[in-house]
Formats: structure tokens, C-alpha cells, sequence
């Protein structure tokens, strides 16, 4: 099968339909294993319907299957009606496999990526190579975002392109954004009750808030996950957000709410319990624990994929990344041992944060490793998911009975 040369150009968000344009198929020089990519061009609501009666006119027997050459009879007919980006797979299928099954058809032409029509591609012994994701030229500027995205969170050319194509900002980075603005919200409140915007945690009024962690009010079970919304001043926010907004929106476009949102409020809740299991006095606030997950997890991802992954200046931003979570990290060491300003409680604890990079590197690696693979197709998910519900399990008996038993001095109430 000829190789196609030119590459599908793209200008406000349009789309040149020729038939020479070149498939959104890609395998790389090193020849790993042939991936299949189909675009999201716009598709009527009845095309399945449409494709179904055009299959049946090439199968008269009903048979589910057509013969290579009577598709290519249905190629030659209905090719301006077919994607150029699926022209050369179906091509490859019609050459590799002798005969055409009617529902991987449908599912290449109606935009599901099918597991069934990998295969079929595989057995074909065919490596397609389309152009390089790079090369596409004439993007707008949020093509070009898009695209900037998927190079710095995706490790394979095939996922790149597919995730190129098919997004479509709907529904936008919502959850990323929505907690960070929640977050400013609630501290401008409490620095203008408190007027106080550096180290806010040093106001005696700082933990009457009903938000915060205190081990004194750990039955109101809400504060192992409200604390996010108080930070000790504008330092720890600023800090957080910068990391939140830079590392959780870019991933939360690519693996969406669901995802981003299970590692991140998994990183908030191992944060508080893992504080109220080893440092059992303190009171805990910031967003670190969540933050402290999707970052760690996104930067162990980019260390397993380091060859794959074609982000410009990769080795320059992992270690911003790392300077800025150990300044982080510092700031709330050198706070957790500084006389604290409402004595005998003590300033909040940071052990939060290593609960955050300890989900990161375990789940959050898991929910972000396989772009495509449903959660619950993974086992290794499973794994590390009862794990996590087993530590959150003994960490709620720890809270219930390990204080009373360990006869535990704990600060007064706010």
C-alpha cells in the first residue's frame, strides 16, 4: 500500500478533507506495536445506520464479513464520504486480514476506538506511519494548546494524536479550577477577618474556622478533606496554586475530572489521616496533600515514559517541579517546629504532603499510566485501590480507639 505524504491540515478548527492527507496512525522507528488512531471529524447521528446499509449492499449473504476485494469496491465508491485519517487503516485491514467484519467497520467509521480492530491490524503485519504531530501546521491557538498539552502529558504518538483529535473542550478543565478559586475565595475571607495575609496561622483565631484538621475535633469527619480550603498564609497558597494550576489543569484536560479528581481527594484524605496517625497533636490546612499527589504522580509517569515523552526542556521543568515541591516541603517543616503562636497546640504538621506523594507514586502512577485503558480493566488499579481502603480502614480505628488507648495529651479545641 502506498504511504501517504501529505499531513491533514488544520486552520480554525476546519478540517481539509482531502484523500491524500495521511492517516493519524503512527508507529515509531523503533517498531513497537502497531496502534490504531481515529479522528473525531463531526459525524451525523444516523451514520451508523448509513454505514450499516452501504455494508449490506457488499454482503448479500448477511454473513457479517465482506471479502477484501468487495470492500475495495466499497473504498472506490464511498472514499470521499470516508475520513482520510481512516482511509489507509481501513486500506491496511482490507490488505492484512483477507475478509472485513462488519462491527469493526462501524466502530473505526462511528469514532470507537476498538480493541477487536487493533487486533484485526495487528495480524496484518502492517506498520502504518503517519506524520509526526509536530509537523501539523495552519493550528489556531487552541489547536496549538491542545497539542502542547498532549506533548506534555502523553508518552506515545498514537495517544497524542487521538487525544488531538478528539478533543473538543467540552466539558472544560472545570475541577482544577473550581478548587483553586474556592481556595483564593476563602482566604481573602479569613485575611480580611483576620487581617492577616502572611503566615495567617499565627492569628489565635486562625483554627476556629469549621474547615480545618484539629485532632481535638477529629470526629467531625468533614475536616479530613475541608482543610484544603486554609492555608497558613499567602505563601503556602501561592505555592500550591502555582503547582495545582501548572500540573492538575494540564492533566485534568488530557484524563478528565473523574480521574484527576480520584487522586486528588485520595492525596487530601491520605494527607489528614496520615497526620492523625504519626503526628497526632497537630492541626492540619493546606491543599499540599492533594497537589503533592497529582505532581508526583505526573512526574513518576514522565521518568517511566523519559523516552517517549517529547515535552520541550522535560529535564529543565521536572526540576522546577522537584525545587518548588521541596520549598514547599520546607516552608512547612521549618513552620511544624517554630514555637507555635497559640501554645499548647502546635502549628500545623507536614506530614500531609507525604501522604500526598506516597498516593501519587502508587495510585495516582496507576490512573494516569494508560491514557485509554478503562480503570476498571487494570488490575495493578485494584491492587493499589484496596491497598489505599485498607490503610484508610485501620487509620479510622487508629482515630477511634489508638488515642484513648496511647493515653494521648492533645491540645485544647480552638
Amino acid at each position: 500500500m502506498k504511504e501517504e505524504s501529505s499531513s491533514p491540515k488544520r486552520s480554525g478548527g476546519t478540517r481539509e478533507t482531502t484523500v491524500n492527507s495521511s492517516p493519524a496512525v503512527a508507529a515509531n522507528a523503533e517498531g513497537e506495536e502497531i496502534e490504531v488512531l481515529e479522528s473525531t471529524d463531526v459525524i451525523p447521528a444516523a451514520s451508523e445506520e448509513q454505514w450499516k446499509s452501504m455494508f449490506d449492499k457488499y454482503d448479500p449473504e448477511h454473513s457479517g464479513f465482506i471479502s477484501t476485494e468487495r470492500f475495495r469496491d466499497l473504498l472506490a465508491t464511498h472514499s470521499s464520504e470516508i475520513d482520510p485519517h481512516k482511509l489507509e487503516v481501513l486500506l491496511a485491514l482490507a490488505d492484512g486480514n483477507g475478509k472485513i467484519c462488519y462491527q469493526d467497520f462501524v466502530n473505526l467509521m462511528t469514532n470507537k476506538r476498538s480493541n477487536s480492530f487493533r487486533r484485526a491490524i495487528l495480524q496484518g503485519s502492517r506498520q502504518l506511519k503517519g506524520c509526526n504531530l509536530r509537523d501539523e501546521v495552519g493550528l489556531g491557538l487552541s489547536q496549538r494548546l491542545v497539542r502542547h498539552i498532549a506533548y506534555e502529558t502523553l508518552p506515545r504518538e498514537v495517544d497524542r494524536k487521538w487525544y488531538f483529535d478528539s478533543y473538543t473542550y467540552c466539558p472544560p478543565p472545570w475541577l482544577i479550577l473550581a478548587i483553586t478559586i474556592a481556595e483564593v475565595a476563602v482566604f481573602m475571607y479569613y485575611g480580611i477577618k483576620l487581617d492577616r495575609l502572611v503566615l495567617q496561622v499565627s492569628s489565635p483565631s486562625f483554627l476556629k474556622s469549621p474547615l480545618p484538621y484539629h485532632p481535638q475535633l477529629r470526629a467531625q469527619t468533614w475536616r479530613y478533606l475541608s482543610y484544603i480550603f486554609m492555608h497558613t498564609g499567602i505563601e503556602h497558597l501561592s505555592l500550591n496554586m502555582a503547582m495545582q494550576l501548572l500540573v492538575g489543569v494540564p492533566l485534568e484536560m488530557v484524563h478528565g475530572a473523574a480521574r484527576i479528581g480520584l487522586v486528588y481527594v485520595c492525596g487530601v484524605l491520605a494527607g489528614s489521616l496520615a497526620v492523625s496517625v504519626t503526628d497526632m497533636t497537630a492541626p492540619v490546612v493546606g491543599s499540599s496533600g492533594g497537589v503533592y499527589a497529582l505532581v508526583s504522580a505526573h512526574l513518576a509517569n514522565v521518568v517511566m515514559n523519559w523516552s517517549g515523552m517529547k515535552c520541550q526542556f522535560k529535564l529543565f521543568r521536572m526540576a522546577m517541579a522537584l525545587v518548588c515541591m521541596s520549598v514547599e516541603f520546607g516552608r512547612a517543616v521549618w513552620l511544624r517546629f517554630y514555637p507555635p503562636a497559640f501554645p499548647p497546640c502546635p502549628n500545623p504538621s507536614f506530614v500531609a504532603h507525604l501522604g500526598g506523594v506516597v498516593v501519587g507514586l502508587t495510585l495516582g502512577v496507576v490512573v494516569l499510566h494508560n491514557y485509554e485503558q478503562k480503570l476498571q480493566e487494570q488490575s495493578l488499579f485494584w491492587i493499589f485501590f484496596c491497598v489505599y481502603t485498607l490503610f484508610v480502614l485501620c487509620a479510622v480505628f487508629w482515630n477511634i480507639f489508638a488515642y484513648s488507648l496511647l493515653d494521648v495529651r492533645l491540645p485544647p479545641p480552638p
